[in-house]
C-alpha cells in the first residue's frame, strides 16, 4: 500500500494498461493519416495495405485512423492532427502541403508524433525531428540532367508553391555548383495557358531551340505537350522539356510512342528491379476499383504503400522493446511519462505516446524496407538517402527509353544514345517487316501481285506479293526465330537518312518510331545509324562500285596478231627495213672486202639491192640466209640490224599471247580518281542512303571534291531510285556509285549494257534493324549466324546473282579473259598465207609466159611448142631428146667483171684499170 500510494490515478491506469499487453497476444496500434479529399487512389491504397498486412501478421493490429480535409487549410490540418493525437495514433501519414507544412512541422515536433509526408520536401537544409519524407530530394539530379545536355538557358514553368519552392531549390543548387545556367521563371494558372505561352515564345523566333524546365503536375504537362506535339504549326524538334515531378511514366504513352517531341523526366518507381516477391505482389494486387487490370501502381499510391509497410516493420520491432511507459529514476524507484499538455484551447489534457522512440526505430538501418520506390531509409534530417530514380527519354524519333540513373551518392549515370533500352513487349503477335522494291532483294512475284500491290493502300503488306533474297531471308529467319510476320513496303520508299528537323524518314524513320518491328533489306550497316538502331551482324559483304555504259568491245579482227605493236612501231620497223637494206647494200659496194674472184676472171659481189632486201628480211624473221657480210662494216649493221630485230620480237611475243586470248572493253575510266579528274562524264549517287553519307562525310580529298561537285552539278546527278540512275546510265556520259552487289547483279541482266569498273571505294555489310532494345535483336543475330555458317546465306546469293544470270558467260567476267583461241583471232595469219601462196604462183605463172615468149622469139618456134616444152621440163626435171637446149643461158644474180689480164688476182689488188663490166 506504501508503494500504491506514491501512484496517482493516470499512473495506475498506464500500470494496468501495460499488464494486460502481457496478457494479450495481439496488441492494437492506431496509424493516423490526413488525406486531401481529392486523393481517393491513396485512401484507397493506404486501407488496402493494413487490411493485407493485418492478414498476415498475429503480433500487431493497425488501427487505421482516417482525416479527409483540405490540405492548404492550415487551421483544419491542426484540429486533424489534434483529433488523431486524441485517438492515440503512434504516428501520422499523409500529405503537407507548402502553406501547411509549417503547422504539421510545429505540431509533430511538440506531441513528438512521428509524422511521414507523402509530399516534396520543402526545406532541404534541414527539417523537424520527427518528419520523415517519401518523396527523395532530388533537386541536383535535375541539375546533373540540365548540366548532361549542355543547357545554358531553361525556361522555368510552374503553377503551384510548391513548384515556387523548388525554383529556390534549384538556385541553390546552381550557386553551390557555381554553374552558369539563366532561368527564365513563368506561372501558369492552367494547362492552355501554358501551351499558349509557348506557342507565342516558338513563333517569335522559330529557330531558337527552347529549354522548359516543367514543374506542373504530369497530367497537365501530359496535356501542355500534347497541344504542342498536334499544333502544325509549331516545329516540334526545338522543344525540349523536363519535368519535374518523378512520375515520366504515368503520362499516356500512346501519342508518343514514336516520339515527336524531346521530353526528358525522371522515375521513382522501377518496374524491372523488383527482387522481393512480397513487393512483386505489391504490383498485381493493386487493382483500382475503377480499374480492374491495372497493374502498375501510380507513385502516390505506392509511396503510401510503402509508409504503412514501413510503420509497420517499426511497431513490430517497438512491441517487442517497450517499456511499462514509464521509466525508473536513478533509484529506480519512480518513472516519468510524457507530459501531458493541451492541443487546442478547448481540450483536455493528453499524454502521447513514446514518439521519440518510434522515430529512432524508424530511422535506424533495422528497419529499412525495399519497397515499391526502391531502398528506403533515411538520414538525420529525415530525408531519404539510399535511392535511385530512373532517367528516361522520349525523343523526336523513339518512344519512352530508359538512359539512365542517379543516385546522392553517384550521381547522373547516362547511356550511349544507341545503348539506351526500350520498354518493348514480347509476345507472340505476328512480326512486321518493313522492307524496299529492290532487285533482286525484293520482287513482285508475279504481274498479278504486281497490279494487286497498286490497288492497295499504302503500306502495300503481304507475304504472299513478293519475292526475292530478302524474303528468302525472311523466311529462314522466322523457322530459326519461331515467329509470324509480315511483309509491308516502306511508304516513302527511301532508306533512310537524318532530316534536318533529327528525325530519319525511310525504313530507318518506321524503324526508329516503333511502326514496325524490323527491316530486312539491303540496309547498310554504319555508325550514323548505329546509334539510332541496332543492327545484327551482317548477312552480305559489299563495298560501293561504279556502275557505267559498256563501251564497244574490240574484238579480236583478222589482224590482231598486229596489236602487240602500234601501227607507228609497224611503220617505222618497215622504213627500218629499207634502211638497214640501203645501208648494207652501200657499205659493200664500198668496201674491197665485199668483192671476190668467180671463174677465174669474174668479180662479184653478193650484197646487191635483191641480196640486201633478203638478208635484212631473214634476219628479221630470225631465219638467215646463206650469204653474209665480210667487211667490218658489213657486219655492224647485221650487228645491230640482229640486237634490233631480238628486242622488237621478244616484245611481240610476249605482248602477242595477251592480245590474241583477251577481248579488251574500252573504258573512259578505271576508278574514281579518273572520274573525279574529268567533267566529260558526270556521276552520282542515289538522293538518300549511306552511300550519299559516304561521300557527304568522308574525308579523303577526291572523294570531298566528288561530294562537292555532286552539290553544285546541274542537272542534278541525285536520283530517287536506281531505276532511274539505271535508266541515266544507260544513256552515256552518267557513272552511277552503287552497292557492288546490286551494280553486279544488274550487270547481270539483259540488254547487258552495264559494267562494273574499278576497285570498291569501301567495305561494309547488310544488316537486319531493330529498334533499339528490341526483344529480338540478339535472337536475330544469332540467327543470321547460324545461316552463315551453314552456307545458307551463300546459297541463296548463288541463287539470286549466279544462276538468274541473263548475260553469256564471257559478258559476265571479271577480265573478259577467254579459255581458248578462236579462228577469228588468227584468221589474218591464214589470210596472208594464201595470199602470198597466191601471189607466188600467179608471180611464178608470169614469168613462165614472159619467158617462153622470148624463148619462142630467139628459137624462132612457135609461143605454143615453146610452151609445151617448158611444161614438159617443169613438170618431169629434165629435158627429152627432142627438146632443144635453151638458147640463152642461165645466168647468176650478181653483179659480174670480165677482167682481161693476168689469171691470177686477188681482191686485195683492187680494180684493175682493164676491168670491164658485163651484165
Amino acid at each position: 500500500m506504501d508503494l500504491l500510494g506514491r501512484f496517482n490515478f493516470v499512473e495506475l491506469v498506464y500500470l494496468f494498461s501495460f499488464l494486460c499487453s502481457l496478457v494479450n497476444a495481439i496488441t492494437d496500434y492506431p496509424i493516423g493519416a490526413i488525406f486531401d479529399r481529392n486523393s481517393e487512389d491513396i485512401k484507397y491504397a493506404f486501407n488496402k495495405e493494413i487490411e493485407f498486412l493485418n492478414t498476415r501478421n498475429d503480433a500487431i493490429h493497425i488501427v487505421p485512423e482516417i482525416q479527409e480535409l483540405d490540405a492548404t487549410d492550415s487551421f483544419a490540418v491542426s484540429n486533424a492532427i489534434c483529433s488523431l493525437i486524441k485517438k492515440g495514433v503512434y504516428g501520422i501519414i499523409g500529405v503537407s502541403n507548402a502553406s501547411a507544412l509549417p503547422t504539421i512541422q510545429s505540431y509533430s515536433n511538440t506531441f513528438k508524433v512521428p509524422f511521414i509526408s507523402l509530399s516534396m520536401t520543402q526545406n532541404t537544409s534541414n527539417s523537424g525531428h520527427f518528419q520523415l519524407y517519401m518523396r527523395p530530394v532530388y533537386i541536383n539530379g535535375l541539375l546533373d540532367v540540365i548540366i548532361e545536355y549542355s543547357w545554358t538557358r531553361i525556361l522555368y514553368i510552374y503553377d503551384t508553391d510548391e513548384g515556387l519552392i523548388r525554383l529556390q531549390q534549384l538556385f541553390q543548387a546552381v550557386n553551390m555548383r557555381e554553374q552558369t545556367l539563366d532561368i527564365d521563371v513563368k506561372r501558369v494558372s492552367d494547362a492552355y495557358k501554358c501551351y499558349e505561352m509557348l506557342k507565342d515564345l516558338h513563333q517569335k523566333n522559330d529557330k531558337v531551340g527552347i529549354r522548359v524546365f516543367l514543374d506542373i503536375p504530369t497530367e497537365r504537362a501530359e496535356e501542355v505537350i500534347l497541344s504542342l506535339k498536334n499544333d502544325t504549326s509549331v516545329l516540334n524538334h526545338k522543344f525540349h522539356f523536363l519535368l519535374g515531378e518523378l512520375r515520366i511514366d504515368e503520362m499516356n504513352l500512346a501519342p508518343f510512342r514514336n516520339g515527336g517531341i524531346n521530353i526528358t523526366g525522371f522515375q521513382l518507381l522501377n518496374y524491372t528491379k523488383l527482387k522481393d516477391d512480397v513487393t512483386k505482389t505489391e504490383w498485381m494486387k493493386w487493382q483500382w476499383p475503377d480499374l480492374r487490370d491495372a497493374v502498375k501502381i501510380p507513385l502516390g499510391p505506392a509511396l503510401v504503400i510503402d509508409a504503412v509497410q514501413l510503420f509497420q516493420k517499426a511497431l513490430k520491432k517497438y512491441n517487442k522493446q517497450r517499456s511499462v511507459g514509464f521509466s525508473y529514476n536513478n533509484y529506480g524507484r519512480s518513472f516519468s511519462p510524457e507530459p501531458r499538455m493541451k492541443c487546442t484551447d478547448s481540450s483536455n489534457y493528453i499524454s502521447p505516446h513514446n514518439g521519440s522512440e518510434i522515430m529512432k526505430i524508424l530511422k535506424s538501418k533495422d528497419v529499412q524496407i525495399d519497397g515499391l520506390s526502391g531502398k528506403i531509409s533515411f538520414d538525420e534530417r529525415g530525408f531519404r538517402d539510399k535511392f535511385q530514380i530512373q532517367l528516361f527519354d522520349i525523343t523526336m524519333t523513339m518512344g519512352l527509353a530508359d538512359v539512365g540513373y542517379w543516385t546522392p551518392d553517384d550521381g547522373l549515370r547516362t547511356q550511349e544514345p544507341y545503348k539506351r533500352q526500350l520498354h518493348v513487349e514480347s509476345t507472340n503477335r505476328t512480326r512486321i517487316v518493313t522492307t524496299i522494291m529492290e532487285a533482286p532483294y525484293l520482287m513482285y512475284k508475279d504481274a498479278a501481285a504486281e497490279r494487286r500491290a497498286k490497288t492497295m493502300p499504302k503500306p502495300v503488306c503481304g507475304r504472299e506479293l513478293f519475292t526475292g533474297f530478302c524474303m528468302d531471308l525472311a523466311d529462314a529467319v522466322s523457322r530459326e526465330l519461331n515467329i509470324k510476320f509480315n511483309v509491308c513496303l516502306v511508304k516513302d520508299g527511301k532508306y533512310g537518312e537524318e532530316l534536318e528537323n533529327g528525325t530519319w524518314n525511310g525504313l530507318l524513320g518506321e524503324v526508329l518510331r516503333q511502326e514496325v518491328d524490323l527491316a530486312i533489306a539491303p540496309l547498310t550497316i554504319n555508325s550514323q545509324r548505329e546509334r539510332v538502331v541496332d543492327f545484327t551482324k551482317p548477312f552480305m559483304s559489299l563495298g560501293i562500285s561504279i556502275m557505267i555504259k559498256k563501251t564497244a568491245v574490240k574484238k579480236a579482227s583478222v589482224f590482231s596478231f598486229m596489236d602487240p605493236l602500234s601501227y607507228e612501231i609497224w611503220m617505222c620497223i618497215l622504213f627500218a627495213y629499207i634502211g638497214v637494206s640501203v645501208v648494207l647494200f652501200l657499205v659493200s659496194r664500198f668496201s674491197p672486202t665485199e668483192w671476190h674472184v668467180e671463174e677465174g676472171t669474174i668479180i662479184s659481189n653478193d650484197f646487191t639491192i635483191s641480196n640486201s632486201l633478203w638478208y635484212s628480211l631473214g634476219a628479221f624473221m630470225q631465219q638467215g640466209c646463206d650469204i653474209s657480210p665480210r667487211s667490218i662494216s658489213g657486219r655492224i649493221v647485221g650487228s645491230v640490224w640482229w640486237f634490233f630485230t631480238l628486242i622488237i620480237i621478244s616484245s611481240y611475243t610476249a605482248n602477242l599471247a595477251a592480245f590474241l586470248t583477251v577481248e579488251r572493253m574500252l573504258t573512259p575510266i578505271e576508278s574514281a580518281e579518273d572520274l573525279a579528274k574529268q567533267t566529260k562524264i558526270q556521276y552520282g549517287v542515289r538522293e538518300s542512303g549511306s552511300t550519299k553519307d559516304f561521300f557527304k562525310n568522308s574525308k579523303f580529298p577526291v572523294y570531298e571534291r566528288m561530294w562537292a561537285y555532286m552539290q553544285s552539278a546541274s542537272p542534278s546527278v541525285f536520283c530517287k531510285t536506281n531505276d532511274d540512275a539505271l535508266a541515266r546510265v544507260r544513256k552515256g556520259n552518267y557513272a552511277y556509285f552503287i552497292e557492288s552487289n546490286t551494280n553486279d547483279y544488274i550487270n547481270m541482266r539483259e540488254p547487258c549494257d552495264t559494267m562494273k569498273v574499278g576497285p570498291n571505294l569501301d567495305s561494309k555489310g547488310y544488316g537486319i534493324a531493330t529498334p533499339i532494345g528490341s526483344d529480338l535483336r540478339d535472337t536475330l543475330t544469332l540467327a543470321v549466324l547460324k545461316l552463315r555458317e551453314s552456307g545458307d546465306l551463300e546459297e541463296m546469293q548463288k541463287e539470286w546473282w549466279d544462276r538468274r544470270s541473263e548475260c553469256p558467260i564471257k559478258e559476265t567476267g571479271q577480265d573478259g579473259g577467254q579459255a581458248e583461241l578462236t579462228l577469228e583471232n588468227v584468221a589474218g595469219i591464214f589470210y596472208i598465207l594464201v595470199a602470198g601462196l597466191i601471189l607466188s604462183i600467179v608471180i611464178a605463172c608470169v614469168e613462165f609466159f614472159y619467158k617462153s615468149k622470148l624463148d619462142s622469139k630467139r628459137s624462132k618456134k612457135s609461143f605454143g611448142a615453146m610452151l609445151r616444152c617448158k611444161a614438159r621440163l617443169s613438170f618431169r626435171g629434165s629435158l627429152d631428146r627432142d627438146t632443144p637446149a635453151p638458147s640463152t643461158p642461165m645466168r647468176k644474180s650478181m653483179s659480174t667483171y670480165t677482167y682481161t689480164g693476168p689469171t691470177q688476182v686477188s681482191a686485195a689488188d683492187g680494180f684493175p684499170d682493164n676491168l670491164h663490166t658485163q651484165v
